[in-house]
Order: structure tokens, then sequence, then C-alpha cells
């Protein structure tokens, strides 16, 4: 199981790279004998390895490989250099590793499978549990088989055919086939699943064909460079037994609170699910790559528990502080703890360690998104009059102990920031200024300004951790004359406004993309729609035709240089008033654990840790039983105390 904590598009995550279906020579040691032997509590079927022999190798069956190639397939084998990069050589199997989280999922459906999935905690369980047909490279982000072993491309790049793994396997022992694939495509075009993003990235692909049990086919109805790449390795495939029978309206009423099958080394068995307090992963010791060579050194906590503490930061991080949760990650919200705790026990005794992980993974963007629909911000110049009077550089100075940095693209950090993009730094004359050319010149007895009789007011739902910052922008937003309301509310609920565009502004963090799909945030035909990632309503001819330009961009470079002019529309657009990026990862873990020298994959990305470390990771029975008796003696550890900066990525290239 090889982390990519990389996201492709806004489709499901990027799943685990893993690599060529080579016999291996055994799993790695377990740390306990009684962590090695989970018990199979979900099999129903038990298929010994290897092809149905009634499926010819022309076919995908025995033999397939020794003439594959002749038939125009290719694969990826991996290099004995490369081996650390799918897991360290070193790591153990068994025991279990315990995350804090702010937020109980709604439903176990898969990411973006259906409402209410698109969250980060399903795109996590996607990841463990799920499986596309193949992934990307840990390092080059090359082709990488994972479900299907061999691939193969037409001249003019429209249809794809794919060799499914003969070995694969669905938790309850059935064989993954070709139909399997065919049913998961229908499922997600159904329009009952409501997920119009989902369906605006597969809707271009004509119905899926099962060649036969191992080989299955799709054509492209038009030419696109991400048409192979979504297909094959954005698409968690689910089980056609299972679902193949089903509307997406039965689907989304059967899969609350139980997975789909799926053929992932993880699984949440329904005893493991406590409903707004826990749920917990179990390793299967039957998954069915777990001999393959680069699944050995992966996915080896036997156990992974989250534990929801909701959207209470403070409780989240005492939960930590007391050892209940193995790891912390820190942001804005608990950047105070990241600088000022170094003398409390756990720390200055290095039972807990702090680390600052520096990745090449994209940043996203966040900050207080606009909806465009309506007034006030569909006036461009009300728009920007909120960017001036955003002074995100105090609060970064005040606030953020200088660990951030100012947002000032849409595709930050990376080979797709616009460098020439605006700047726009706190100043309350430009945005009198804006505001008087728009109407609003008058204040009334209040100082609020007011427009046709009626007051610059508006209301903006907020979780309570990110108050200190909003309520900033509040009093510089009241200074101006703009009277803005603050309403406290839970995550779900004001994921839930955003979704039905019932908002006015809102506070949003975008993960960043590996490679860019901007047509699924910006495109013009989703402006009006619920349900999709382009909240603001964002609607331009202009950038709807670099959307069509953007498929047809087969080099890196074409691509870049349209993305970069799409960053700077809007910007000039002002779809948002962008906030502020983390310098590093910043993470804080008690001191039992092993982790390669790399510590996260390069891909990572701020937000993506926990997979990195779910599958990377180890649990050390030696340190374990080190860190139980200095806790019990209150005696201290070999360490520093300090932060400890890991530049692996940053130094070397790939």
């Amino acid at each position: 199981m090889i982390p990519s904590n990389s996201r492709l598009f806004s489709v499901p995550v990027l799943l685990f790279v893993t690599l060529v279906f080579l016999s291996g020579c055994g799993r790695k040691e377990s740390v306990a004998d009684s962590d090695s032997k989970i018990v199979n509590t979900w099999k129903k079927v038990d298929l010994p390895p290897g092809a149905d022999p009634s499926i010819t190798d022309s076919l995908g069956g025995n033999g397939f490989e020794k003439i594959a190639e002749s038939l125009g397939y290719k694969t990826y084998v991996m290099k004995p250099e490369e081996q650390v990069f799918f897991g360290d050589p070193r790591a153990k199997i068994g025991g279990m590793f315990t995350f804090p989280i702010s937020r109980f999922m709604i439903t176990f459906r898969p990411f973006f499978f259906g409402p209410n999935s698109n969250f980060s905690e399903n795109s996590t369980m996607t990841s463990m549990c799920y499986q596309t047909l193949i992934s990307l490279h840990p390092t080059n982000l090359e082709y990488v088989p994972l479900l299907a072993t061999h691939w193969k491309v037409s001249e003019d790049l429209m249809t794809f055919w794919f060799r499914i793994d003969p070995n694969a396997r669905w938790w309850d022992g059935k064989r993954v086939t070709s139909q399997d694939v065919v049913s998961t495509w229908k499922l997600v075009m159904d329009p009952t699943i409501l997920s119009p993003s989902m369906q605006q990235t597969y809707e271009i692909y004509e119905e899926p064909v099962a060649i036969s049990p191992y080989i299955v086919m799709v054509k492209a109805k038009e030419k696109n460079w991400r048409s192979f790449l979504s297909f094959a390795a954005s698409l968690p495939i689910l089980q056609h037994d299972e679902i193949g029978a089903l509307t997406g309206k039965e689907f989304i009423d059967k899969f609350i609170f139980q997975q789909p099958v799926g053929s992932g080394e993880y699984i949440i068995l329904p005893e493991d699910i406590k409903k707004e307090e826990s749920y917990m992963f179990t390793r299967r010791d039957d998954y069915w790559r777990k001999d393959y060579p680069t699944e050995k050194y992966s996915g080896n906590f036997d156990k992974i528990k989250f534990i929801a503490i909701a959207d209470n930061p403070t409780v989240e991080y005492e939960t930590f502080r007391r050892g209940e949760a193995d790891l912390f990650y820190y942001t804005s919200v608990s950047i105070e703890n990241w600088v000022n705790d170094t003398k409390e026990q756990p720390f200055k005794n290095n039972w807990i360690h702090k680390i600052r992980v520096k990745t090449d993974g994209a940043a996203g963007a966040a900050g207080v998104y606009l909806n465009m629909r309506k007034p006030p911000f569909n006036d461009v110049r009300i728009r920007k009059a909120f960017y001036y009077l955003f002074d995100r550089q105090s609060i970064i100075d005040q606030l953020l102990y200088g660990e951030y940095e100012p947002f000032n693209s849409f595709y930050a950090g990376g080979l797709y920031e616009n460098e020439n993009n605006v700047r726009y730094t706190y100043d309350p004359q430009k945005a009198k200024e804006l505001l008087e050319q728009a109407g609003w010149k008058e204040r009334n007895s209040d100082g609020i300004l007011v427009k046709n009789g009626k007051p610059f007011t508006l209301e903006m739902s907020i979780q309570k951790p990110i108050e200190k910052f909003v309520t900033l922008y509040q009093q510089t937003l009241r200074r101006a004359g703009i009277d803005l309301k603050l309403k406290f509310e839970d995550g779900n609920a004001i994921t839930k406004r955003i979704a039905e565009r019932e908002f006015s502004l809102t506070w949003v963090n975008y993960g960043g993309l590996t490679f860019p799909n901007p047509e699924s945030s910006y495109a013009s035909r989703l402006a009006s729609q619920n349900d999709n990632n382009n909240i603001t309503g964002f609607a331009d001819k202009q950038i709807d035709g670099l959307l069509e330009r953007y498929k047809l961009a087969f080099t890196q470079a074409e691509r870049i240089a349209i993305i970069k002019e799409i960053d700077g529309i809007l910007a000039n657009t002002v779809i948002a008033v962008l906030a502020w990026n983390t310098k590093g990862i910043k993470l804080g873990y008690w001191d039992k654990f092993g982790m390669p020298e790399y510590v996260l994959g390069r891909t990572t990305q701020a937000g993506d840790h926990d997979l990195a470390i779910m599958t990377l990771w180890w649990y050390d029975s030696e340190k374990a039983s080190a860190l139980e008796k200095a806790r019990k003696d209150g005696t201290a550890l070999p360490g520093t105390g300090k932060i400890v900066d890991k530049l692996y990525w940053k130094e070397h290239k790939f």
C-alpha cells in the first residue's frame, strides 16, 4: 500500500500507489504475534490466487504477462533503489495509531459518492479501503499498477484498455472483474446519486465495455489529456454484485453508516463505529496485495482509530497532550501551542516530538469565499474593497507567530502559481474609494454605510475555532462602515449552507491538486447548480475558452501556461478574499513510532498528513516500552525538545 498523498481532481482522491503483480517473499515481521492475527469476520468466499483458468491469455488470463507488450499494453516495474519510497524496509506490522479529528463522518460512502461524502475524512477512508485501476508513482508521478496490472491507449488517445489483476479480491473473497468497473461508472452517472461534480468528470466517457472478466475498455467522447488519468486513477471501483442493481438513490439510502464492499487493505467493521464518537480501521491480513513487492512495508498498523472531537481544537489538543491520541496536527487555531508549549512535562521530557515537514505538495487555497450570485458581491468593487479591508499581515504577525504567509494565488506554492497576480494588502483608503464608487457613501447614526436606505449589514456563519481571526476582520469592516454579524454553527451545518448556496460569504479551506482541474470549480455551467465546487457562482466566457484549451494541452508547459492565465483572471475577479498558507506541515507525536527518513510522501499537502502516516509509519514496540517506562518514572527520553525541520524533499531532487 503506497501513499501518494496528492489529489488529482475534484473527484475521488488519488488512492494508494502499488506495483506489479509479482509474488513477494512474505509480509514483514510483526511486532507481536497477537497484533498480527486479525480475525476475518467479513469473508464469505475463499478463492485461490490467480486467474480463472477458463480465460485465455489474450483476454487477460494466465500468461497475459508474457504477451502483454505484443498486444500494446504497458506496465511499470519498480527499480530496487525506489523501494524506500514505497515503504521503509525497517517497518513492522502491528499496534494501533489513534488520531483526533474535529468531525465525525456524516456518511461512510466513498468520496464523492452521493451527498455529504466530499469531506477529507471520506477521502481518507476511500484511500484506505478502496482502489482505483492504477495510481501514480510517489516521486516521479508515472503510472503504476493497482487493480489493473497493465493498460493500453489508442493512437488517437481516446480509447483505453485495462487488464484487471487476476489476484484482485474483494473483502468478501470474490474476484474483482471488468463488470465491477462498468457498474461503478453506471452508478456514478445515475442522476439520483446527486454528485454533479463527479458526473461532470465522468460524463465525457461512453459506457465502459467488459471485453472479458479481466479486460475492460472505455472510450472518451472527446480528446482530453485528463481522460486517461481521470478514469484510471480517480475512480474508486465498487463491487458489481453489491451495487449493480441499485439506483443512485438506493445506494445513498443503503450506505450511510455502513461501507460498500472494498478491495483495499483496511476495513471499518460495523462494531467499530461509535456514532458521533469514533470509528476504527482494521488491517486485513488476507489483503490480496500484501505480499507484492511494494506492499510489504506499508499499511503497517493493525488498528487505526479516529476519535471525533466536534469543532473544539482545545479539547482535541488536550486529548493529544494527555496521551489519549498519538498525533496532533497544528493549524492556525493551535499555533500558539506549537510555539509556546515547551515546558510541559511531555515536551520537556521528549515524550512528544514536534516536527515541521516541508514537502512538494500543492498548497490549495483558503479564505473568505464570496457568493457572487447576489448583492453585494455581484459587484467586483465590493469584492475588492473586502480584500483591501483584510489585514492579513497583521494577523500573521500577531496571531500566527510568523508561521504563515499570505495566499496570493488559487494555485499557490507550485508550478501553476501566477507570480504576477495582484498582491492585495490592507488599504482602508482604497476600500473607501471602491465602496463610494459602488454607491456606499453615507453612514447612519450607528456609523454603518447605507445605500437606498438600507444599511450595509451581512451575516457570516463560522465555526468557533476561527473566531479570533474573523473577529479582527469584523472590526476592520466595522471601521469601514460594514456591519458583519457572526453566527456560530458546526461544520456540517455550514457545509450544507455552502452546498445549497445559502450564504453571502463563508470561510473555506481547499486542498490542492497535483494536476489542477479548474473545470470542476470554475466552469460557467456549474455556477447556478448546487452541490459542486463552483460555490461562488463564477461564470466567465474567457475562462470557459481556457478550459476548452486546457483539455487539449498534452504537454506540461501548455498546462502550466493556461492555469497561470486562469489564476490571473480569478485574482482580478476576486472570487475570494484569500488568507494565509502554512510554512510546512506541523506535527506533534508521541515517541513510539518509526517512520521513513522523509517522514511524509513527496506530494503530501497540509491536511493529508494522516494518510501518509497511516501507510508509511509503523508502531515501534521498543520505543513504546521506553515511553511507557519514562512516563511512569517521570524521566526524560533522548531529544532536544526543539522543533525539528524535516527537509528531505527540499534537499533531494527527483
